[in-house]
C-alpha cells in the first residue's frame, strides 16, 4: 500500500518555535526515527489495546498515560517540532516502551490506519481557531469525525476537551450531524487518570473553565 501524502492537505500553524536544546537536537536525531509512526504499516508492532492523542503538545498526558497503562499501545501525533522533542525527553526519562510518535500532520495518519483499530481518541485542546474566518481550519469536521469512526472499535471513544465554549458548541454540533456516536457522562468531570496540562493550567488561570466531552461509537 503506498502510503499517503501530506501534499494535498493544507497545514496551518507553526512547525517549529524556539532553537531546540542540544539533548533535544540528539533525540530527534537519535531517538525519533525508532519511534516514528510508518504510514506505509502504521500499526506495525503494535499489539493489544490501542489509544491515539492527536495534537499532545508537550507529551505531559500522552507520557503520562502511556506510563499508567503500560500494556496499552500509544500514537501520539504532533506536528510542532518543539512538542514533539519533549515527549520524547519524557520517552527517555520514564523509559516508555508503549510509544509511537507521528510528528507531521494528523489526517494522512488517520487515512492510514486501518478499521476498528484503537479503542481510545484523544483531541485534547485543540487549536479553537476562534475567527470565524477560520472556523473551517479546526480539527472536529466532518471528514475527521468520519475517520475517527471509521478507526475506533464499536463502542471506542472519542474524547474532546476544550476552554473555549464556542469549540465546544461546534464539537457537539458536528458530532450530533455525524450520528455514529453518542455522548455520555458528566461534562464538567475531567477524565479518569487525568493530568492537567498546560493548556488547561493557562485557561483556569485566565478564569476559563474547560469541558471533557465522552463519545462513545454506536
Amino acid at each position: 500500500m503506498s502510503e499517503p501524502s501530506e501534499k494535498r492537505f493544507q497545514f496551518y500553524g507553526r512547525r517549529k518555535g524556539k532553537s531546540l536544546r542540544r539533548h533535544h537536537s540528539e533525540l530527534m536525531d537519535q531517538l525519533l526515527p525508532h519511534l516514528r509512526v510508518g504510514l506505509a504499516d502504521p500499526l506495525s508492532g503494535m499489539g493489544g489495546q490501542r489509544w491515539l492523542e492527536i495534537g499532545f503538545g508537550g507529551g505531559e498526558h500522552l507520557a503520562h498515560q502511556a506510563e499508567l497503562h503500560p500494556d496499552v499501545s500509544f500514537i501520539g501525533a504532533e506536528p510542532f517540532v518543539n512538542g514533539v522533542a519533549k515527549m520524547l525527553a519524557l520517552v527517555e526519562e520514564k523509559n516508555l516502551a508503549n510509544v509511537r510518535i507521528h510528528d507531521a500532520d494528523a489526517r494522512p495518519l488517520l487515512e492510514a490506519l486501518p478499521a476498528a483499530s484503537f479503542e481510545r481518541i484523544y483531541l485534547l485542546y485543540p487549536d479553537p481557531w476562534p475567527k470565524a474566518r477560520h472556523n473551517k481550519r479546526r480539527f472536529v469536521s466532518p471528514e475527521n469525525l468520519a475517520h475517527f469512526h471509521r478507526i475506533l472499535k464499536p463502542g471506542g471513544l472519542f474524547l474532546f476537551a476544550s476552554d473555549i465554549e464556542d469549540y465546544v458548541a461546534w464539537t457537539r454540533e458536528h458530532v450530533a450531524e455525524h450520528g455514529g456516536f453518542a455522548e455520555e457522562g458528566d461534562p464538567s468531570e475531567p477524565y479518569e487518570n487525568w493530568i492537567e496540562t498546560r493548556y488547561e493550567a493557562k485557561a483556569r488561570r485566565e478564569g476559563r473553565g474547560s469541558a471533557y466531552l465522552r463519545f462513545r461509537k454506536d
